[in-house]
């Protein structure tokens, strides 16, 4: 579900509470899954984020999701860390992990592969540049699916 005013007001809602409550508001998205609607937000800290962590954001956004009344359907509200083999979403996001593993997935075969996994060495517009084994490989960002950090490589 592709609502950009929908997420500019989820955001405004959701931002000051989560930083309020001393965490980093890392991504959110309203998505439609198995037939539910589901506004989903993902909390970080340095200091890793813990169940209650989760708890306590999801009442604080529920409260203020029951006054202002921004979905207008049936919807789950998710509140979790992204976790350890997070997905990078932004440019921000892609510039915090330059230097650090990743597992690129791709949209369309390139060499024979829809997956590579290195290290993340730069990124523009155009495309990400990973280094596998010593090589340098440049991967379209048109053909990519999804960033993902891959602390296991």
């Amino acid at each position: 579900m592709r609502n950009n005013g929908l997420i500019e007001k989820l955001n405004k809602l959701a931002l000051p509470i989560v930083e309020g409550s001393g965490f980093e508001l890392y991504y959110l998205e309203y998505v439609k899954e198995a037939g539910e609607n589901i506004f989903r937000v993902y909390i970080d800290s340095d200091k890793g984020i813990t169940l209650d962590n989760c708890v306590k954001v999801s009442k604080a956004i529920s409260d203020v999701l029951d006054v202002e009344d921004p979905i207008s359907e049936e919807y789950n509200l998710e509140v979790s860390s992204p976790g350890v083999f997070r997905i990078l979403y932004t440019e921000e996001h892609l510039s915090r992990y330059i230097d650090s593993p990743v597992l690129v997935n791709l949209n369309a075969l390139i060499n024979g592969k829809k997956k590579y996994e290195g290290v993340l060495k730069s990124f523009d517009q155009e495309n990400l540049v990973l280094s596998i084994e010593n090589n340098e490989v440049i991967l379209p960002r048109s053909k990519v699916s999804a960033v993902s950090l891959n602390p296991s490589l």
